[in-house]
């Protein structure tokens, strides 16, 4: 049966370059001379999270601008990231800002893809395998059918469609 997994993954590769490419840029630029702006990707287990760290408020707005134009530069889709965190004072007058990387779907939304699936009156079935969805049907045309019905209605997420089998 052809099929076809949806699934949010970043490529970290390119993510990591992002990052020393921006702590690159912070380190040349002339008004963050003497300051402490850096930006720091931890990863524990599938957990990534990205730190933006700064003396002021106007200075991590400058490093999250940094950020997203080298995320954009390396093909990084900016939806991975969430920057509506409230950046937390350390000491002194130093800011942190986390910043989660999205990995995976989760249960609300694979709940959503698969009603999609169901509704778009296409014989085809879909399933919910842990931070994936796998589509499954007879014909390959329905299931392209259903990755534009997908990318149409769930726009807020960064979707890959990957392992298409025939």
């Amino acid at each position: 049966m052809p099929s076809f997994d949806v699934v949010v993954e970043p490529n970290l590769v390119e993510l990591r370059n992002a990052v020393d490419q921006a702590n690159k840029e912070i380190g040349t630029r002339f008004d963050f001379k003497g300051s402490d702006a850096r930006v720091e990707l931890t990863e524990k287990g599938k957990e990534r999270a990205i730190a933006l760290c700064a003396d002021s408020d106007f200075q991590l707005g400058q490093v999250r601008d940094i950020l997203l134009a080298k995320l954009a530069k390396r093909g990084v889709d900016a939806r991975f990231v969430k920057l509506d965190e409230k950046p937390e004072k350390l000491g002194g007058d130093k800011l942190r800002q986390p910043v989660p990387v999205k990995s995976g779907i989760d249960s609300e939304t694979g709940k959503k893809i698969q009603s999609l699936v169901k509704q778009s009156k296409l014989r085809l079935q879909a399933a919910i395998q842990g931070e994936t969805v796998r589509v499954t049907g007879a014909k390959r045309d329905d299931l392209q059918a259903a990755i534009a019905v997908i990318k149409r209605e769930v726009a807020d997420l960064p979707l890959a469609f990957t392992n298409f089998r025939d």
